[in-house]
């Protein structure tokens, strides 16, 4: 009996391929890879982004000054309302008449040196009065009516004249020095209302100077937070800008890194598709037959011989 073994094998130009590919395989993995060239990374913040934060961190009270000087300025205008109630005072005093002798009267805006002006102006008609006086007696002796009735009528006349005009000239100089002392006392009064409206102006103005350090209080924290806003939205962009290039760095180191891997996967599908068409060969191996085996088949082929001839020994 003769035995056969049938070996079914790939071609050998694919056996080549797949001990390559094992090859390679084997050396591409045993190499550690470098993740870290492609690992996640954060782009960090852009300057502006940075001067935002200062500028938040220094912004946070800002407001404070301006209050301290809204409430300087208030307390100051408080102050100063209270120094117009002395010349409203002042003022009051000097709606009425002006009469007598105390203060806020006429009397006390006259001059004090008005008497001595009056007595040194009446001295002085006085002293003019009698020289005319005079010269009325002088020509009167030049006449020879010195002592008649003549001289006594004209030294009358003159006499009652120069009363009149006496008493005409102090009380012009009376009426002066009055009139002089009321218009005083009147621009008293309008300086005292004048200096109370300065007053009150300087103490509005400063109540206004308050409400506009206050306006200021509100208004640093709004510009502030525009600063902050501007430049914090530009840095975010900076910023983001920063981060897709990092992330396009990353994803392209990524990619470098796992070429091999891919060109190796892609060999690998080719060996198998490759492993998948026909044209595989088979061997047979027949071994050469033993001793036992070449008898046993002796006996047969004899076997069959007699049993297909005749029987010269059968009888009918």
């Amino acid at each position: 009996m003769a035995i056969s073994q049938i070996s079914t094998l790939p071609q050998q130009y694919k056996q080549d391929l797949q001990q390559d590919y094992a090859k390679q395989l084997t050396g591409l993995t045993s190499v550690p890879l470098d993740t870290s060239r492609f690992a996640p990374s954060v782009a960090a913040q852009d300057a502006l982004q940075t001067q935002a934060a200062s500028l938040a961190g220094s912004g946070v009270g800002s407001y404070q000054p301006y209050l301290n000087q809204a409430a300087t300025q208030g307390t100051q205008a408080i102050s100063t309302m209270g120094g117009v109630s002395p010349y409203i005072s002042g003022a009051a005093g000097l709606t009425g008449t002006g009469a007598g002798t105390g203060a806020g009267s006429v009397a006390s805006y006259m001059s004090p040196y008005q008497s001595q002006v009056i007595d040194a102006s009446l001295a002085e008609f006085d002293r003019q009065s009698a020289m005319r006086q005079q010269g009325i007696s002088d020509q009167a002796v030049a006449m020879g009516g010195y002592g008649g009735g003549r001289e006594g009528v004209q030294l009358a006349e003159y006499q009652s004249g120069s009363d009149r005009n006496r008493a005409l000239l102090q009380g012009q100089m009376l009426q002066q020095g009055y009139g002089q002392a009321q218009g005083a006392r009147q621009q008293d009064y309008s300086n005292q209302l004048g200096l109370a409206g300065a007053q009150a102006g300087l103490a509005q103005g400063q109540m206004g100077l308050g409400s506009y350090q206050q306006g200021l209080a509100g208004l640093a924290p709004q510009l502030g937070r525009g600063d902050i806003s501007m430049l914090s939205g530009i840095g975010g962009i900076q910023q983001q800008q920063s981060q897709n290039v990092l992330d396009a760095q990353a994803q392209g180191n990524q990619m470098q890194a796992m070429e091999p891997y891919q060109r190796l996967g892609t060999y690998g599908a080719g060996i198998g598709q490759l492993a998948q068409m026909p044209g595989s060969y088979q061997t047979q191996m027949t071994p050469d037959p033993t001793a036992l085996q070449s008898a046993l088949g002796t006996m047969s082929v004899v076997g069959g011989i007699m049993g297909s001839g005749a029987n010269p020994y059968q009888y009918s």
